[in-house]
């Protein structure tokens, strides 16, 4: 059994114990599994109440659980036929195949395409799909962090926008010798959060047949990752500290002061404003650049319909309220969460619980989606792409602890991920 938090909209938020298998809709209801962050969930209540009201009868019961419930359960019973109407998800290629579309019950189709068009084929099964299959709840962006009262400490300056991540590095390296923290580097312990600079290196992550690849580019960032460890830039815990592809986040090390610079990610943003307080000041700062590029990896969560809904209509009406302008400007400003919405993008949305430094660090992401590089939007989308990211993280971790050579390494991440592509397809 599991323990998950029930919130039905029009009763206070308790808890409850359910089975590994979801609580079954009933006629008339809407079942939603929902992680957060933040506050997602409690916000998402109550724009359903406004929903509840406009439509009479229809009931939106949300099933928070922790994320991983999402990654781990979920998959399991869809797989076995059984899930909720709706749930929140981020491996949205891997899923898709279990997404509902829900293109005739929204009121407006051209308005979905002018507003979600760039990551509604995130969500689609295949290329040639023109479903709606559900919409980006927030865009998130992978990206760094950086203790700026160290730097005033050390009195080193801060590395300009446009900065390599040698330079970085190398800045680091001088703050974290001159205030004697542990390391100047760390990042999460994640094939995603490698895959930004990797494609900043070069990596172009697919050959001309759109099939993944493990090319110069990336062989590059995989050497010098290993030699940032074994020199000491790096902080050695996080990525050694676990075993196979266990996710791992830096920012544990980061809030604790133990390190300078992070690499993790705009949902980060309500913890280090929770967490660390006034502890010290923290920066969101542009992704460094490599040779071809400065980027992060887009991504985000998405509201999502399942074909085990027993209640179609009502889930995707659902979604279309919520997807509706005023209703996702009131999730993203109470949630801190970038927009995925093109029309929200323009005219910006307002951070009415942000402090000053989550609000700068929202600008700082935001303004980073217009140097997002279009592979790394196109490895967003590609349904299989934990093919590359699960062995980057277990065969890299294994060169960094000395179990083999980073040739050796690079190797296996090749074979494991021809092996993981064959395995996905079958």
């Amino acid at each position: 059994m599991r323990k998950s938090t029930t919130l039905t909209t029009g009763a206070t938020l308790a808890l409850s114990s359910l089975l590994a298998l979801p609580v079954l809709s009933q006629a008339g209801e809407i079942r939603v599994m929902c992680y957060q962050d933040g506050v997602e969930c409690e916000v998402t209540a109550e724009i359903a109440k406004r929903f509840e009201a406009q439509n009479p009868g229809t009931k939106v019961i949300l099933d928070v659980v922790p994320y991983k419930s999402i990654v781990e359960q979920l998959p399991v019973q869809l797989a076995a036929g059984q899930g909720p109407d709706i749930a929140r998800v981020t491996d949205l290629g891997g899923l898709s195949k279990y997404y509902l579309d829900i293109s005739s019950h929204v009121k407006d189709a051209k308005y979905w395409e002018a507003n979600f068009g760039a990551t509604l084929p995130w969500l689609r099964p295949s290329a040639t799909d023109k479903g709606i299959y559900g919409f980006m709840s927030q865009l998130t962006m992978t990206g760094p962090y950086i203790n700026k009262t160290l730097f005033e400490q050390a009195k080193v300056a801060v590395p300009g926008p446009k900065a390599s991540w040698d330079e970085w590095a190398e800045a680091t390296r001088k703050v974290a010798k001159a205030t004697q923290t542990p390391a100047a580097l760390a990042w999460d312990r994640s094939g995603h959060r490698f895959a930004g600079p990797a494609i900043s290196y070069g990596a172009k992550v697919f050959d001309g047949k759109g099939e993944l690849v493990i090319d110069d580019g990336y062989k590059t960032l995989v050497k010098k990752f290993v030699d940032w460890h074994k020199d000491g830039t790096m902080l050695k815990e996080v990525w050694a500290g676990s075993g196979g592809s266990t996710y791992a986040d830096s920012i544990g090390e980061f809030k604790n002061g133990r390190v300078v610079m992070v690499l993790s990610g705009s949902w980060q943003i309500n913890r280090l404003q929770k967490d660390i307080g006034t502890a010290f000041d923290w920066v969101a700062v542009p992704n460094p650049c490599g040779p071809a590029a400065c980027t992060g990896i887009p991504g985000g969560a998405a509201w999502v319909a399942l074909k085990t809904s027993k209640s179609p209509k009502e889930a995707g009406m659902f979604l279309d309220f919520m997807a509706q302008e005023a209703n996702y400007a009131e999730f993203a400003g109470k949630t801190n969460n970038i927009p995925a919405h093109a029309g929200l993008a323009k005219k910006g949305v307002t951070y009415p619980g942000a402090t000053p430094a989550a609000r700068a660090a929202l600008g700082t992401f935001s303004s980073g989606v217009a140097s997002l590089s279009p592979v790394a939007y196109q490895f967003q989308g590609y349904k299989y792409n934990r093919a590359i990211m699960l062995p980057t993280v277990s065969r890299v971790t294994q060169a960094i602890v000395g179990e083999m050579t980073t040739d050796e390494a690079l190797t296996k991440i090749g074979v494991d991920m021809a092996d993981a592509v064959k395995q996905a397809q079958k």
